[in-house]
Order: C-alpha cells, then sequence, then structure tokens
C-alpha cells in the first residue's frame, strides 16, 4: 500500500486521536496507530480497549488497499519536526515494514500485523438507541458538567457524566457528592426516555474534537456502548453499568435566602480571600446581610486573615455560611453569565449556583454546592 499526505493534516488527526491511548496499556499492540486504507480513504484508529477513537482522511494519491499497526510515539515525534510537506508512506503489511519518504530523506519503522489490533465494541441492533443532535448541544452538555465528576473506585457511576434523554429535552448531569451540575436543553427532544452513563476519559475526547464540529453528532447506544459519529471522527465507548444516584431528590426546593451578584467579582474576590484559608479546610465563609456579601477566610495555624466586602442584591435573612473555595472557585469559572444567583435555605443546606439570566432561552444550568461547617 502507498499514500502521500499533508504532513501537518496528518499530525493534526493523530494528534487527536492519540489520546485515547493510554499509558500504561495492558496489550503492546495498543501503543500502535492501525492504518487502514481504503480506496481513497485513509482510516486511523486508537484503542485502549475501553474507547476506540477512528478518524478518516480522503486522499488523492493511493496505491493498493491493506493495513497495519504502526507505533504511535515514533510516528508522532517524527511529524511533529516537519514542516508542513508532502510524505509519501510505502508500507509492506507482510513484511511489516514502513517506509516514509520527505523531500529530503527516508524513515524507516517496523510495523505491526493489523490483525493484532483489538476490534471496536458492536452495538446490540436490537437495543440500540438513535438520536442526532448537535455538535453544540453535545459539547456545552459536556463543558458544563465534566469538572464536577468523581474519581471514586467504590462508586464508578459518579466518574462520569449521567445523560438523560425525555421528551422534555436532554440532561447532563454530574456529582462528585460535594458539587453536582444539572444541565438541560429543551431543543432535543426523543419520543422514548432513555439514559446511560458515559465515563469521564471519552466525554474528554469528545470534547476536544466537538470544538470544531459545526454539523450534526448521531449518537447511538445500547445498555453497554455508545457510539458518537461526527463529520470527520467516530468514537465508540464502553459506558459505566450501574444506576445514577436520584440527583433530583438532593436539590432542595424552598430556599427563601436569594443573592445576586456580579460573577466576575465575587469569582476574583473569593480567589484572593481563599489565599488566606486553612490549606486542610479551604473554607471560605460568606457573610450576607441586605446588599452586602463579605467574603473572608482564615488560618489561626498562621495567624492570617483576610476579608472583603462586595456589593450585591440580596433578600433574607442575614446568615453565614461557608464553602470549600476550591469548588466555589471551579463553579464560577464555568457559568459564562455576567451575574449569578445563590439562592439557600440556611447554613446546613445546599446552595444552589445558576446564571442571573441564560445566554441561550433552550438551556437551563444549575449547580449544588455542599457547605462546609463554620468551625472547620
Amino acid at each position: 500500500m502507498k499514500f502521500v499526505v499533508s504532513s501537518t493534516m496528518l499530525l493534526s488527526h493523530l494528534s487527536v486521536v492519540s489520546r485515547v491511548i493510554s499509558s500504561k496499556n495492558t496489550l503492546p499492540i495498543l501503543d500502535n496507530f492501525l492504518f487502514r486504507l481504503k480506496g481513497n480513504d485513509l482510516e486511523i484508529t486508537a484503542s485502549d480497549l475501553e474507547s476506540t477513537l477512528t478518524t478518516t482522511i480522503t486522499l488523492d494519491n493511493v496505491q493498493d488497499d491493506g493495513a497495519i499497526a504502526i507505533p504511535y510515539k515514533i510516528l508522532i515525534d517524527t511529524l511533529k519536526e516537519f514542516s508542513e510537506q508532502p510524505l509519501t508512506f510505502e508500507i509492506d503489511p507482510g513484511a511489516l515494514s514502513i517506509v516514509i519518504h520527505s523531500e529530503n530523506g527516508q524513515f524507516n519503522i517496523v510495523g505491526q500485523p493489523s490483525d493484532d489490533f483489538p476490534k471496536a465494541a458492536e452495538l446490540n441492533p436490537e437495543s440500540t438507541i438513535s438520536v442526532k443532535l448537535t455538535a453544540d448541544i453535545m459539547h456545552n452538555g459536556i463543558t458544563k458538567t465534566i469538572f464536577a465528576t468523581a474519581d471514586d473506585e467504590m462508586r464508578p457511576v459518579m466518574n462520569g457524566i449521567f445523560i438523560e434523554l425525555t421528551e422534555e429535552g436532554i440532561t447532563f448531569v454530574a456529582t462528585d457528592s460535594h458539587k453536582l451540575v444539572r444541565y438541560r436543553r429543551k431543543d432535543l427532544q426523543v419520543d422514548k426516555f432513555s439514559s446511560f452513563i458515559l465515563h469521564k476519559k471519552p466525554a474528554n475526547l469528545l470534547k476536544s474534537i466537538l470544538v470544531k464540529e459545526t454539523g450534526a453528532v448521531n449518537l447511538e447506544f445500547d445498555n453497554k456502548n455508545a457510539r458518537f459519529s461526527m463529520s470527520g471522527f467516530t468514537l465508540i465507548c464502553r459506558l459505566i453499568e450501574g444506576a445514577y444516584p436520584a440527583y433530583n431528590q438532593v436539590i432542595p426546593v424552598d430556599n427563601p435566602n436569594k443573592m445576586i451578584i456580579d460573577r466576575l467579582d465575587f469569582y476574583n474576590s473569593v480567589r484572593r480571600v481563599s489565599i488566606y484559608s486553612n490549606q486542610a479546610s479551604n473554607l471560605i465563609k460568606l457573610g450576607l446581610s441586605a446588599n452586602q456579601c463579605m467574603v473572608s477566610a482564615q488560618d489561626l495555624d498562621f495567624s492570617v486573615s483576610a476579608y472583603e466586602r462586595l456589593n450585591c442584591d440580596y433578600e433574607g435573612d442575614e446568615m453565614e455560611i461557608g464553602f470549600k473555595s476550591a469548588f466555589l472557585i471551579e463553579i464560577l469559572s464555568n457559568i459564562s453569565s455576567n451575574y449569578v444567583v445563590i439562592s439557600m435555605s440556611d447554613s446546613s443546606r445546599a446552595g444552589l449556583i445558576f446564571p442571573h439570566q441564560n445566554e441561550n432561552p433552550d438551556e437551563d444550568i444549575l449547580m449544588l454546592l455542599m457547605p462546609m461547617m463554620i468551625g472547620a
């Protein structure tokens, strides 16, 4: 098999696909890309057994179909050193030889048999559910929630994003039991209720691909695997099995104390004041009274403290509530509106944080943060 390809084009595709490859692969073949030439289409695949990502490049100058596995690291490291130029690949799958011809030289690599590369998972056609949605919905849903996923070996369902499809729309949920994010879109409806849990690794892969996608995403899933088909990439991944927590039950509904505050001012203040919080607890306190929010922190071990007063629109009883500053900063950085609303019932129950005004009328985002004991 033989083909000519742009060095920068090939590198850009390989850079995306290589994110699947694990640094601790159990099988040596997984340290390779699978190159498969069919007609004018060059398919490049990488896998970690749990996820398989394939990209397709359409070429003009090709000869003979074939397939071979090529070590990913030496290939990517070589391509990084080239300026933009056409590269000619001459591959003998039988002899496992790969010769790359550049403008000024030749590079020889030893490949692996393509038959050793694991096959991608197949979906059960009898139980597969198919949905077409925009790249924007999928990208925003992942981006707004993935930071709230957990790293919990005891509860693997918390290590992914729960995606729920109903007649009312699509909902993305993530939680690590300290914070929870629920992102809803009303501009996608399905006839039948369905749901699945997408692990954070394939979710991150999708996030990096979807940021450049403008077309539709074809989503297909059964009870074990999901397939995401986009214009230049196809991702097949194993889903997390198990029942996701009943997230709606932890969202408080009666929250009479409500603060509206400039998000950026609040975010910057929390970042500054949190420097003075205790490193173990990371506790920051919010003192709320009429039209004023006092952000404070102290570390008695080092006799340091700080506070800042911010103007806000506050309705409710005077109260003081504590949060883990790192979590609060994370939440505020993942809301894009100019003003945020924080609604609370009391200092011992979760606070709800959401945009004062959604940028898109079809979206609804809510973030929940559990409080900390003031004496912590």
